[in-house]
């Protein structure tokens, strides 16, 4: 098992990359490009979209393929390095994006590689977990580097908009001609992933490397995940659990992508208002994935999980009923404690089902159930949104996805640590 420093070194991964989906794909990047270089808000916001799904689709086709490949040949670390790398630099080539509707096919096809590199990297780390500490210790360690990385995605979102985006004086004297400030913000985030990611590759070790070549490894991949696939059956609890949580997943996935829509459109927030409530709820989540990361090694990742989606739908359900702002920001909050825990503990208990010498094939398909169905959720809101005319009655969608992934979840027996 890992020393402290190296177990340490690992979580700070999850301290790097978060910068990026807090940065890039949700806060401040996103609202530049659909605001200031699409021809209309309206247009920006479905190319970011299907650009997302894309890249999504892709990750899903080929997680499993890279991660089989991988255990074939042994180490994760030179697959996690070029995928951060490739996310780095991806990410700091957006700060080429100018407020001019000629950079959209640029700003695109850098949106897609960079997510596309964050995801692949996600597979290789998580499924160095179980490597470093024994079965007893997978959901605290899990649930520390999910922490962090909600605590990281927030300094480094906080450096960006006060230190760049709303004030007068950017850091390092950057002008706001062409929106530079802004961009910024890109540079930012892709320094703060190179820099924090690290302590990872300095500290944290790798599995000994398997005497087998690059195509040898490749066709001894292919071969495993097709044998996978055709004995999909012989891995039952594996199969139901990812099933399960493509379903909770889509409503976790749904209920951030359409949380501040809700809150701006029910309760009248402004855009700051709507920033403050979405730190506000990241803060929460991180707490919780901590506060719950001993409970995890103690009664078993997937207690928690039932416990989380079982707090989500109730309190999912009191924000619906909520009709006072002041009433929906306590239950937002206390909402936000049980979705670190959900997607910590998905991890750990990932980790402790996958056989030893699967692991990173596993997390393979554990990206894929996370991405295969991930449009779901969001299209389903609009749907019944559309239909009933009412952004409740969508909001209502997301605790049926939570409730079939915890009715779903109940079957799957979980290793004894």
């Amino acid at each position: 098992m890992a020393d402290r420093k190296a177990i340490i070194s690992w979580c700070f991964y999850d301290w790097a990359n978060s910068a990026y989906p807090t940065i890039i794909t949700t806060f401040v990047f996103g609202a530049y490009f659909t605001k200031a270089v699409a021809v209309t808000p309206e247009s920006g916001t479905a190319a970011w979209g299907y650009t997302v799904g894309a890249a999504g689709l892709a990750v899903a086709l080929l997680g499993p393929v890279l991660g089989a490949i991988a255990d074939q040949g042994g180490r994760r670390k030179p697959w996690l390095s070029v995928f951060t790398a490739g996310g780095v630099l991806t990410t700091a080539l957006l700060w080429f994006t100018l407020p001019d509707p000629a950079f959209i096919p640029w700003a695109l096809i850098l949106l897609a590689l960079s997510s596309i590199a964050f995801e692949f990297g996600m597979v290789f780390y998580n499924a160095m977990l179980p490597d470093l500490v024994g079965p007893g210790r997978v959901g605290r360690v899990s649930g520390w580097g999910w922490g962090l990385g909600y605590a990281g995605g927030l300094a480094c979102l906080v450096i960006a908009l006060f230190g760049f985006v709303q004030t007068e004086t950017p850091l390092f004297g950057v002008s706001t001609e062409a929106a530079g400030h802004v961009r910024a913000v890109t540079l930012l985030a892709a320094g703060w992933y190179a820099l924090f990611a690290l302590p990872l590759f300095l500290f944290t070790p790798d599995r000994t490397a398997v005497e087998l070549g690059t195509l040898p490894a490749i066709r001894a991949g292919m071969a495993a995940l097709l044998g996978t696939v055709r004995q999909i059956r012989d891995y039952r609890e594996i199969l139901w659990f990812l099933v399960a949580r493509m379903f909770y997943a889509d409503g976790l996935v749904t209920l951030f992508a359409v949380g501040g829509i809700y809150a701006a459109g029910t309760f009248g927030m402004g855009f700051g208002e709507v920033v403050q409530f979405g730190i506000a709820l990241n803060v929460t989540a991180g707490l919780g994935a901590f506060a719950f990361a001993w409970l995890d090694d103690r009664i078993g990742a997937k207690p928690v999980i039932a416990v989380a989606l079982f707090a989500l739908i109730g309190l999912g359900g009191a924000a619906l009923a909520a009709t006072a702002k002041s009433t929906f920001w306590i239950v937002g909050m206390a909402l936000g404690v049980f979705v670190g825990p959900a997607q910590a503990a998905s991890r750990s208990l990932m980790a402790r089902l996958a056989p030893v010498d699967m692991r990173t094939e596993m997390f393979g398909l554990y990206a894929l159930s996370g991405k295969a169905t991930a449009f779901l959720g969001p299209l389903t809101f609009g749907l019944v949104t559309d239909l009933f005319d009412s952004q409740r009655a969508g909001m209502a969608t997301i605790l049926v996805f939570l409730g079939v992934g915890l009715l779903l979840l109940l079957p799957v027996r979980e290793p004894r640590s």
